[in-house]
């Protein structure tokens, strides 16, 4: 006889044989020993539950020659020829090849024959999803009013297609997916039978890579299997199945306490060049902490770790990490997880993760967190300050009287309160060069990001420029508050356009309301202050749109003639001449 996978021999054929769905087999053996079996039922659940398994067993209780049972013989003849898939009397019907109402046609006029050599006439339909509308159609009227010897067992992954005429028709028992627990006691079973040795974690990782199907875990072991000689080792069960040892995140977690940036982004970089998936590493790195928060909850809690062995140094490096720190990573994590699903560039998401968690604050001493963000903000505050107080002490009091004190754009309810220091430090040094290098590179780095990052900056602009940095102006506060927060798409932008115009510059962003504010403080404050400051024409803003620069508005508002004025207004400017005496 050829060579069967694992997942056909050891396909169980008894309720007692079956792992989990606890709920699915009680209810079935109940009805099966009360006689209080229905003529439809509806089997959902993800693959590889033991949908179809489920139906045969109950198929084979309801026809065993010793009924009513609650488990078939599997000795009888009857149990024997349905075991073998030989019965004429329990069909096996093929949705997903056979979807068009003629087949369905064929099924409806053969039903109601009364069965040739047992009680019920058993019809399993898999993948019953995939029958077509008329299909459907034509099975309803059946279904609601079959022949007593009829029973129908509709099998799915996908309840949701089903129409709710046809549900609401059937005994619907939905499958869960197994647990760990009881894949790897199944895959013992299996091992022992063909007499092969393993290790515990090398199931466990075969069971986690499984995600609850017993048909996938089944899978894999029977390629583990033939890749390995006598044993089944972790190591053969990582290359089979291109997972990562649990040592490789060991070290990674190792670096992250020691906040090692470079260590960490390295071994990211040489697991993905084996050719591991960042979004799978995202997923196994939640896994991988998750255990760590299990192991430093409670010690007792060893079945549950999925990822993890129990060993001394696992349970050391729980140790040195605080709970809020491993909340903090699971959640940068998950949070970075559903964002790499709908984008092309998952490694670098994966390293802002990584990053990220280096840079977190939470201490195994219990200290406060202290948000980055906020040490940032407090440092660019002090560094201001001791700016302002040396100023003060070079300028004296005269300075003090004739500076007037700067106006801030504050923000009025939710609205994005602006960085205006800093980008009063950046028109202080704008130039026109430095603008149009931005604007230049401005169509074609947002032609490169992905269309919702793209649709946030659509109505916004650059208005300023220096040899470090640039504002741009934001039409919608919202859109402005949404940029300035995503530092990845932050980071994406000036990285094209860094790449575009050779400078890494900064990105500061601005309401138009607010900008509009602050340059007119600012042009203020410059043609009050221009004659004490020296400040040349090619100095501070100037050209920092196409609109009139900032400066020569103020040199025109100081140099011009107030009778010069009134003059070219009453008899136009080609008119009027000024001679110099």
């Amino acid at each position: 006889m050829t060579y069967q996978a694992f997942y056909r021999v050891y396909r169980p054929q008894s309720f007692r044989e079956m792992s989990g769905q606890t709920h699915v087999k009680r209810t079935l053996q109940n009805a099966l020993l009360a006689s209080k079996t229905t003529h439809a039922y509806l089997f959902s659940g993800p693959r590889g539950t033991g949908k179809t398994s489920t139906a045969k067993i109950f198929a084979k209780a309801l026809n065993c020659e010793n009924a009513p049972a609650s488990e078939p013989c599997n000795e009888c003849a009857t149990c024997i020829t349905i075991t073998e898939g030989s019965h004429t009397d329990v069909i096996e019907f093929d949705a997903a090849s056979n979807s068009r109402v003629e087949e369905m046609r064929d099924i409806i006029e053969k039903v109601r024959f009364a069965p040739a050599n047992a009680r019920f006439k058993v019809y399993i339909i898999d993948e019953v999803h995939m029958l077509s509308t008329s299909a459907f159609n034509a099975l309803l009227k059946t279904l609601e009013e079959p022949p007593e010897h009829a029973v129908f067992i509709l099998a799915t992954t996908e309840p949701h297609k089903l129409p709710a005429t046809i549900i609401s028709r059937c005994q619907r028992f939905d499958f869960k997916r197994l647990s760990s627990i009881d894949i790897v006691e199944r895959m013992k079973v299996v091992l022992e039978d063909i007499g092969m040795g393993y290790d515990e974690q090398a199931l466990k990782a075969i069971a986690q890579a499984a995600a609850g199907g017993m048909r996938d875990a089944l899978s894999l072991l029977d390629q583990v299997v033939s890749f390995s000689n006598e044993h089944v080792q972790l190591e053969d069960v990582l290359l089979v199945t291109g997972s990562v040892s649990q040592d490789a995140f060991y070290d990674i977690a190792s670096s992250l306490l020691k906040k090692e940036v470079a260590q960490v982004l390295s071994s990211v970089e040489n697991l993905i060049a084996d050719g591991k998936e960042p979004l799978r590493l995202a997923e196994d790195f939640i896994t991988f902490f998750r255990d760590l928060l299990l192991i430093k909850t409670d010690g007792t809690l060893e079945e549950l770790l999925e990822f993890i062995a129990p060993e001394d140094k696992f349970l050391t490096l729980a140790e040195q990490f605080d709970a809020s720190t491993l909340y903090g990573f699971i959640d940068i994590l998950a949070k970075t997880q559903q964002e790499m699903r709908f984008s092309h560039h998952t490694k670098i998401y994966l390293e802002t993760a990584l990053l990220k968690m280096a840079q977190y604050k939470a201490t195994t001493q219990g200290t406060a967190v202290v948000d980055p963000e906020i040490e940032g903000k407090v440092a660019a505050l002090e560094s201001r300050l001791g700016q302002l107080t040396q100023q003060l002490q070079d300028g004296g009091a005269s300075v003090q009287q004739n500076e007037q004190p700067r106006q801030r754009v504050r923000p009025q309810g939710n609205q994005y309160n602006a960085p205006t220091g800093r980008i009063q430090e950046v028109l202080k040094s704008a130039t026109k060069t430095d603008l149009q290098k931005v604007k230049s590179a401005w169509a074609i780095s947002l032609s490169s990001l992905q269309k919702s990052h793209a649709a946030l900056l659509a109505d916004a602009e650059p208005v300023a420029a220096n040899a470090s940095a640039f504002v741009i102006k934001f039409k919608y506060d919202i859109h402005c508050q949404m940029v300035a927060d995503n530092n990845v798409l932050v980071s994406l932008f000036t990285q094209r356009i860094a790449s575009e115009v050779g400078v890494q510059y900064e990105l500061l962003c601005i309401p138009e309301p607010a900008w509009g504010r602050l340059r007119e403080n600012f042009i203020q404050e410059n043609g009050l202050n221009q004659k004490n400051s020296g400040m040349n024409d090619g100095d501070a803003t100037t050209d920092l749109t196409d609109e009139p620069s900032f400066m020569d508005d103020v040199q025109m508002l100081e140099t011009q003639d107030p009778l010069v004025t009134e003059a070219e207004k009453h008899f136009g400017k080609e008119i009027v001449e000024v001679i110099e005496e």
